[in-house]
């Protein structure tokens, strides 16, 4: 049996591990009555969505959703894309774990569909050597570079607490990826919270400090959101799952030729990407486990106790799952 047919057992395997977590049972192998075909489907992806960048190279939807319309939209950060989302000019994304946290609170009528396991390498928060910065106290009066709203927003406020520091004691400095990179460089920040395939570019290209990484901080969790047409399409959803699945264990069994297809999509050089698939473990996608929703809420907390969210959310409340009504829009 070859690579590839291995790994897409496994991920197969490892994905209904992920619908039986969601309680959902046979979900992934269950059949459903036929339903119209989708006329259009825009998938919103950033530089960091290894599965939606292989499902697009790969053309894994072509045959599946043949007379479905696909489109693809790249954004710079999860926070974009969900605003995006959230208006109507795309269906679907991926984003980390605070995008869809500020988005909820800010009242958008979008739906948390399917996750990846967490990834806990692949964000870090880097400093400058002239900086001078050893530990995570260190960055006390610090400028610190982050976009707003992302994982690394949310890793920062974590390795804030763990330092037993408070969030004014820093200066926020909210930047994109390529403007905070930018920033870094020249030294107008001191500190950068950052996730892959950025933070692995920064390691590669520059000489950085890593102060700390999201393990044991955060689980930097990868989410697939969807609008409320969408998420009211279970059939669509699970070809989506299924072709991420197997977009994954495509990378999982050929990486050489993956770190080539992702290095010329994303502009990145081929031992940036080396790096980065280095930390990434196996990323089936399915469903939200229980377990997920609650580590979520967490995220939630924290920003709803720094005043960052404008008022408390409950996660659970935009939590698609299969065979379930939807929420009715707030």
């Amino acid at each position: 049996m070859d690579s590839f047919l291995v790994s897409r057992r496994r991920a197969a395997l490892a994905f209904t591990a992920l619908a039986a977590g969601a309680g959902i049972g046979s979900w992934a192998g269950a059949a459903q009555a036929a339903s119209p075909a989708l006329a259009e489907l825009r998938i919103g992806f950033q530089k960091g969505s290894l599965n939606l960048a292989l499902l697009k190279s790969l053309a894994l939807l072509d045959k599946p959703l043949a007379a479905t319309r696909v489109s693809w939209v790249e954004f710079p950060a999860g926070p974009q894309l969900l605003e995006a989302l959230a208006v109507g000019s795309v269906d679907f994304g991926a984003t980390g774990d605070a995008p869809p946290v500020f988005a909820q609170a800010a009242g958008k009528d979008l739906f948390y569909v399917g996750a990846e396991p967490p990834k806990p390498d692949s964000s870090a928060i880097l400093a400058r050597p002239a900086a001078a910065l050893k530990t995570l106290a260190d960055l006390k009066g610090r400028r610190v570079a982050v976009q707003r709203g992302s994982s690394a927003h949310f890793l920062l406020v974590q390795a804030l607490a763990k330092a037993t520091l408070n969030w004014a004691d820093i200066a926020p400095v909210y930047l994109a990826p390529a403007d905070a990179r930018a920033a870094f460089e020249r030294g107008s920040v001191d500190a950068w919270a950052i996730w892959d395939p950025y933070y692995a570019a920064a390691e590669i290209d520059a000489r950085v400090q890593v102060l700390a990484t999201s393990r044991g901080l955060s689980g930097n969790n990868t989410f697939y959101l969807a609008s409320r047409a969408l998420a009211q399409r279970e059939d669509v959803l699970r070809v989506l799952f299924t072709a991420l699945t197997d977009a994954d264990a495509y990378g999982q069994a050929n990486r050489k030729e993956t770190a080539q297809r992702y290095a010329e999509y994303a502009g990145l050089s081929l031992a940036t990407v080396h790096r980065f698939l280095a930390r990434r473990q196996p990323s089936p996608v399915g469903p939200l486990t229980s377990a997920l929703v609650a580590e979520q809420q967490k995220v939630a907390d924290a920003f709803a106790r720094l005043g960052l969210i404008p008022k408390p959310i409950r996660v659970a409340d935009i939590v698609w799952q299969p065979g379930q009504a939807l929420a009715q829009a707030r």
